[in-house]
């Protein structure tokens, strides 16, 4: 059975819950397991209702970076303006379970039923893979061929070969070749920033090693409202729109 693949959800419900209804309609069978790259929370206004639904129905999650500062494990000074109101208010507005809930989460790598789970980078949690270059530097660093990585929102991720690393494309089918090594990024479900306002997942299938990039269009100006609603920087709720 295929694995359903989540990262950075950003305490975003309404693009959540399209997301498990597309996965649903698409996979009625159900999946193997589902699994979480980090960040269920900070930018959006339904930390409660994200950290919830991973209790329930993920099978790992790795802790992200706004899973550590809004649960106060990181400093605000790590992070700008508008995520240092985020990560505040969202400390405010959960209780000790919640919190506790954040702070117990593991930290990646995790091997997983061969192949691995991140949220920023094999070598550091909070790395940034956005240039092939990047993705290059933590070669070193792969336990195996396959890694599932977060952090960037942008789904795709990047293709290491003997002779260089070269970026996926996501709007494809990613039918995996031996002797090669991916790291695989399944996109943001709460906050895409490769310009694209849908949310965005992948779906692992090990039987034939192919991974599905996926996107799904939800209620936008919904989620954008409660945030402004919440008193959290208008422009949290303007960059869903605009996919970035």
């Amino acid at each position: 059975m295929p694995y359903l693949i989540l990262s950075d959800l950003h305490s975003n419900r309404e693009a959540l819950d399209a997301v498990l209804e597309d996965a649903g309609e698409a996979y009625p069978e159900g999946f193997a397991a589902t699994l979480c790259l980090g960040d269920l929370v900070g930018y959006g206004a339904d930390p409660a209702y994200t950290i919830a639904w991973a209790k329930e129905s993920a099978k790992v999650v790795i802790r992200g970076n706004h899973d550590k500062v809004c649960s106060g494990l990181d400093s605000l000074e790590l992070y700008n303006s508008a995520a240092q109101i985020s990560a505040a208010w969202t400390h405010s507005i959960l209780n000790t379970g919640q919190l506790e809930y954040l702070r117990g989460l593991v930290r990646g790598p995790l091997h997983f039923d061969g192949f691995d789970l991140v949220h920023g980078s094999p070598r550091d949690e909070d790395e940034y893979l956005v240039q092939p270059g990047q993705a290059n530097d933590v070669r070193e660093f792969l336990d195996g061929p396959l890694t599932f990585f977060g952090h960037t929102h942008v789904q795709g991720g990047f293709l290491l070969t003997p002779g260089g690393t070269m970026p996926i494309q996501s709007k494809m089918t990613l039918e995996l070749e031996p002797d090669r090594f991916y790291l695989v990024n399944p996109g943001s479900v709460g906050q895409p920033r490769d310009r694209d306002p849908r949310a965005a997942y992948a779906v692992y299938h090990p039987e034939n090693f192919v991974v599905e990039f996926r996107r799904i269009a939800y209620d936008v100006e919904a989620a954008s409202r409660k945030i402004l609603d919440a008193g959290l920087p208008s422009t949290l709720a303007a960059r869903l729109h605009e996919g970035r």
